[in-house]
């Protein structure tokens, strides 16, 4: 940290944590709305629940089969749903026998759920495959499973237009945001050490200042002000992240009181056209860069180097809950320092504090199962080599190597039902149907290793 000039922040899932059982609820109930009344869905649509406890992060999403799939870090599928329909052993290895591992990346077949807003989507998509493989006729049984996901995303994107999410969150922020009262100290205690603070949020200046007015004071409604905006450097909103990381925008300066949109030179207030002045000394100050403190949208990185003075991309840390659009590009493009959010952490964490013996346990048994392995493939290797040698072993000593054989296949087959059970046992503690965050089975699970390549850094939460 002490090597650190500015440290960077997403807004939303990042300072702010949505509470999923009531902003999730809310946007599925949008979505629903929205697929009834502009893409002509069945009306029992409206009558779906959302359970925000049933989705998680890290899985991939098989568009065309109207699959869900939990990957490990091999891309190996380890766990997958049809609906609420679990698949089979069998029909799981398809997918190996059918598919290249780096299929799982083409956006045409597969999405990713790595951020907390996915969730309800991907919840939404569960049910209405479910539901198109009981319905016999109508809108559902015509669409096949890659178009219901396209018309869910333009559902979600719809409410994010038309504003009926803002203004849900915006009506009662308590309701939807959690309100972290270690935040304020900690910027206060960067600031004081020296860090410059910034934020780059895709969210635009209007939703950003309800967010974050809520955040640091509290306020709401009418007793909005622009308080919070001392506590930071520079705010990029409308980012348009991951753009922002890697491709050129139009960056505009965005006037906080009445949220206008100024057009800007790379950063420089444009001259006035309309005056006369042609003074030299106003001209230099025109052409000087932005003073830090100001409200942005769009744009790029450079904008953040330049008003922050940074003369290194590995002086700054950026703090994101999305993988792809927060760590990946300003990782891999530009050399940041990254640190991701992870909440579900938390309920990680308690649980392996609750089972602290199962992990060593399950390792040892592991490790057993493979001992006995091999001592069985010794074997077999032992007598294959006799019979290719004309079968040099006695009739005693064949016997003597079968028993031992059988006695080790006994042994390995009840260690190995014995550490399946435990294992899944120990997984449904984490998540009744997806298992631990970080794990498949006993390899890391494809989120897992994501974290491991592109954060520097990972923490629950940012107070």
């Amino acid at each position: 940290m002490a090597s650190l000039q500015a440290i960077g922040f997403d807004m939303d899932y990042t300072l702010a944590q949505y509470k999923p059982e009531t902003f999730e609820a809310l946007a599925y109930r949008l979505t629903t709305e929205k697929l009834v009344r502009v893409f002509n869905y069945p009306q029992e649509v409206l009558d779906l629940e959302f359970d925000w406890n049933y989705m998680t992060r890290g899985l991939t999403i098989d568009k065309k089969r109207g699959n869900v799939l939990k990957l490990d870090r091999h891309k190996y599928v380890k766990i997958a749903y049809h609906g609420f329909k679990k698949l089979s052993t069998e029909e799981r290895l398809q997918y190996h026998a059918t598919e290249r591992t780096n299929a799982f990346d083409e956006p045409q077949s597969y999405t990713q759920i790595d951020t907390l807003f996915s969730l309800a989507e991907a919840y939404m998509f569960v049910q209405l495959v479910d539901m198109k493989d009981r319905a016999p006729s109508g809108v559902l049984a015509q669409k096949s499973y890659q178009e219901i996901y396209a018309d869910i995303r333009n559902s979600i994107d719809l409410s994010h237009r038309d504003g009926s999410l803002k203004r849900g969150v915006a009506s009662d922020p308590g309701h939807y945001i959690h309100q972290d009262k270690n935040l304020v100290p900690l910027l206060e205690d960067l600031r004081f050490s020296g860090k410059k603070l910034f934020i780059v949020t895709n969210s635009l200046w209007d939703y950003t200042n309800i967010v974050m007015n809520y955040l640091i004071s509290g306020k709401a409604g009418a007793d909005k002000n622009l308080d919070w905006l001392d506590h930071f450097d520079v705010v990029v909103t409308g980012s348009a992240k991951p753009r922002f990381f890697n491709e050129n925008q139009p960056l505009f300066q965005v006037n906080p009181t009445s949220g206008c949109l100024l057009n800007t030179d790379e950063g420089n207030p444009m001259a006035n056209l309309d005056s006369s002045d042609d003074d030299d000394d106003d001209l230099e100050e025109v052409l000087e860069p932005v003073p830090a403190g100001k409200v942005f949208q769009g744009g790029n990185y450079k904008i953040i180097n330049r008003m922050l003075n940074t003369a290194a991309n590995s002086e700054l840390l950026y703090v994101g809950d999305h993988i792809y659009g927060d760590i990946l590009k300003s990782k891999k493009t530009l050399g940041w320092r990254t640190m991701l959010v992870v909440p579900e952490m938390e309920h990680e964490i308690e649980v392996l504090n609750q089972n602290g013996d199962t992990p060593s346990n399950l390792f040892e048994m592991r490790r057993k199962r493979d001992t006995l392995q091999d001592k069985m493939q010794r074997i077999r290797w032992l007598i294959q080599t006799s019979e290719r040698d004309g079968g040099n072993l006695s009739d005693s000593d064949r016997e003597d190597i079968d028993k031992e054989y059988l006695a080790l296949e006994k042994e390995y087959l009840a260690l190995r039902d014995e550490h399946d059970k435990t294992l899944a046992g120990f997984h449904t503690k984490f998540h009744s149907i997806w298992g631990q965050l970080l794990k498949t089975g006993y390899q890391n699970s494809r989120f897992a290793n994501q974290i491991g390549r592109f954060a520097c850094l990972y923490t629950s939460h940012i107070g």
